[in-house]
């Protein structure tokens, strides 16, 4: 293996990774949610902007700014479930998507195990570059397993 500077603290084996999928899930299930509902009340204070003017005083002048203060609030609700996710050696690729990778070593070089919210357990890979569109099925004749002991040819540093 490439001595790389970034590699990960802590690699996972798909058992591992599953092992941690009722925390994973818990923490991105409340990221999905409360990203989706960000992202409606941006949408719907976006529309409330466009037909407001500028320097307006209207009565709903206060409304806007405890909307965009509470919004702000929200944001980093959504990062500290990140750095959460973080914590536990995973990163978090999208929350309203539910996307979560797990770093992994496969064939001597590092991976990402890939991991949606709505799958029952962890069931594809792809390479660090290649992202979601990259996915692969995790499949005993899609890796190798030279190392025989190792199930799918994905190892624990």
């Amino acid at each position: 293996m490439s001595d790389d500077v970034s590699r990960p603290r802590k690699l996972f084996t798909v058992e591992e990774a599953n092992a941690m999928l009722p925390l994973v899930r818990a923490i991105t299930g409340d990221m999905v949610r409360l990203a989706y509902d960000v992202l409606g009340r941006r949408e719907r204070l976006s529309q409330i902007r466009e037909h407001r003017e500028e320097d307006s005083s209207d009565l709903y002048g206060d409304e806007v700014v405890q909307i965009e203060q509470e919004l702000e609030a929200d944001v980093e609700r959504l990062r500290e479930f990140a750095a959460e996710l973080s914590q536990l050696g995973v990163e978090s690729k999208g929350a309203a998507e539910g996307l979560v990778d797990f770093p992994a070593e496969m064939d001597g070089r590092i991976v990402q195990l890939c991991w949606r919210y709505d799958e029952p357990e962890v069931l594809f890979w792809h390479e660090l570059n290649a992202g979601f569109a990259g996915r692969q099925p995790l499949t005993v004749g899609s890796l190798s397993s030279e190392d025989g002991g190792d199930v799918g040819g994905l190892q624990e540093s």
